[in-house]
């Protein structure tokens, strides 16, 4: 059963440490399957960690992280080859698609050699609900800040643009995210935007912009919006999750 709309919750969360396993799903990958609506059976989740070029030990924990949730893990492997004959195929049958943090530079180069991008697209319109952390929220949007080629920080522009927006991950714990971030909107190079401090995520419905959750307390989120060559941030609301 897909979502009522194109769904997207891109966070800065999502995962944390488990208590029995080295990683469990948190409130706000749980929220994301809620939004799926799923009745009768488990939610089906696919996992792609296709910035970490598809680390198959971390794949083993998020699997291990999916069953105890109670849902029906599947993934998406481009190295060495995808594992789906049919990306877009295995795509539509999910419920969730979950996008694990790394080079976003990385994952939208092979996502678009592989027509992953084509295929995702296909999947929001269907309803497919789509969420991720770091990275697999970034590529969802127009672009935003990413370390992806060094510890200095530098502008990806060419994401995915399902969302018209940018997009600031981690936005309270790397000292260079919000300056690049506010420079970036500020003359122009990325669009107006939202913002996530670790522990924060934001729901888009289509290509709007619905509200701000967070999974721990003191997390936020931003809107930036350039104004006159300088960057205006403003404080979102929140809801806690």
């Amino acid at each position: 059963m897909p979502a009522d709309a194109p769904t997207i919750l891109a966070t800065s969360g999502g995962l944390r440490l488990g208590h029995r396993t080295r990683y469990e799903f948190s409130p706000l990958t749980e929220y994301a399957v809620e939004l799926a609506g799923v009745t009768g059976r488990a939610p089906r989740i696919c996992l792609l960690t296709t910035a970490l070029g598809d680390d198959r030990a971390m794949l083993t924990l998020l699997y291990e992280a999916a069953q105890v949730a109670g849902w029906v893990p599947s993934h998406l492997a481009l190295f060495p080859m995808p594992n789906a004959p049919d990306i877009t195929a295995h795509l539509l049958e999910q419920d969730v698609i979950w996008v694990a943090g790394g080079s976003v530079a990385g994952l939208l180069a092979m996502w678009r050699l592989h027509g992953v991008d084509d295929a995702m697209r296909a999947a929001w319109e269907a309803g497919v609900v789509l969420t991720g952390v770091s990275a697999g929220s970034l590529c969802w949007h127009v672009g935003g800040t990413t370390d992806s080629f060094g510890p200095d920080l530098r502008p990806v522009t060419n994401g995915l643009a399902l969302l018209p927006f940018s997009n600031g991950v981690h936005y309270d714990s790397e000292e260079q995210r919000r300056p690049l971030f506010h420079r970036l909107v500020a003359d122009g190079t990325l669009p107006d935007g939202y913002a996530t401090s670790d522990g924060a995520g934001l729901l888009y419905r289509g290509t709007e912009f619905v509200e701000a959750l967070i999974e721990r307390d003191g997390a936020a989120a931003y809107s930036v919006a350039g104004s006159g060559g300088r960057a205006v941030e403003t404080q979102l609301d929140v809801r806690r999750l």
